[in-house]
Formats: C-alpha cells, structure tokens, sequence
C-alpha cells in the first residue's frame, strides 16, 4: 500500500465570509498541490474541504499520513468524535448539533477508504508544506474578497 503525506489547510475572513483552502499530497518524491475557495463560507468548512478534496485525489486505497492545524479536525478524526455524531444523529455529548453534517458524512465515508493516520500540527509555525497550504489558502480566499 502506497503511503501518502497530506498536508491541508483553510483560510476564512470574517468566519462567515470569503475563505480558501489549500492541500499538498506528497508521495514518492513527487508533489501535487490542490487549493479553492468560496465566496461565504466558515474557517472550519474549508479545514475540512481541504482534507475531502486531498482525498477525493488519491485514485487508490493508501496509507494516508494527514497533517493539518486544524484541531477541529485533527481531534474529530481521532478522538472519534465525528463517528459519534453521525451515530447520534449528528448531535454532540452536549446535545448540541454538530456543525457541518454535510461535509462530515463525506470526509467519514472517504476515511473509511484508506489507513488514516492523524498529526495535528501548529499553525504559522515552522512547518514548510502547512505554511504553504496557508498561503494558498489565503490566496484563494482573496479571490473572493
């Protein structure tokens, strides 16, 4: 099995309001670099875009080491917090809806295709492939600005 480095990242000014997102999947030497955006939008939608996009990507099943500052997301994954709110209805513990079932209900059913590994890294950092995520996160949303 081909083990994949994904890095994603997303961008968000006014949070709702104009945002990007950027991701770099690495694999054997070789890099690929996907970015977009939308005009209204949140930060934590394009956190999780980015990840759905990178993996949506990947043509077959890999072991997939994902990187991103996102403890939203990076926490959900791991933790299992988001298996359990799509088994709950898409309710949290607090009995409070969770926020964007929509892309949720993907990112889970797109991990289920691959042998997901999770590291939360720290944003604006000392990271090269999250800062450059970042940057083409910003760029994107500025398209909308």
């Amino acid at each position: 099995m081909k083990t994949v480095e994904i890095y994603t990242d997303g961008a968000c000014s006014g949070n709702p309001g104009p945002g990007g997102w950027g991701a770099i999947l690495r694999y054997n030497g070789a890099e690929k670099c996907l970015s977009g955006g939308e005009a209204m939008t949140t930060n934590n939608r394009m956190e999780l875009t980015a990840v759905i996009q990178a993996l949506l990507a990947l043509k077959e099943s890999c072991a997939v080491e994902l990187y991103s500052d996102s403890k939203y997301v990076i926490d959900a994954l791991e933790k299992g917090w988001a298996w359990g709110w799509r088994k709950k209805g898409w309710v949290k513990s607090d009995k409070k809806p969770a926020l964007n079932p929509d892309l949720w209900a993907t990112l889970l059913d797109l991990t289920r295709q691959h042998e997901m590994r999770y590291h939360w890294v720290k944003g604006h950092a000392d990271n090269e492939f999250n800062n450059r995520c970042d940057k083409m996160a910003v760029e994107e949303r500025e398209k909308f600005a």
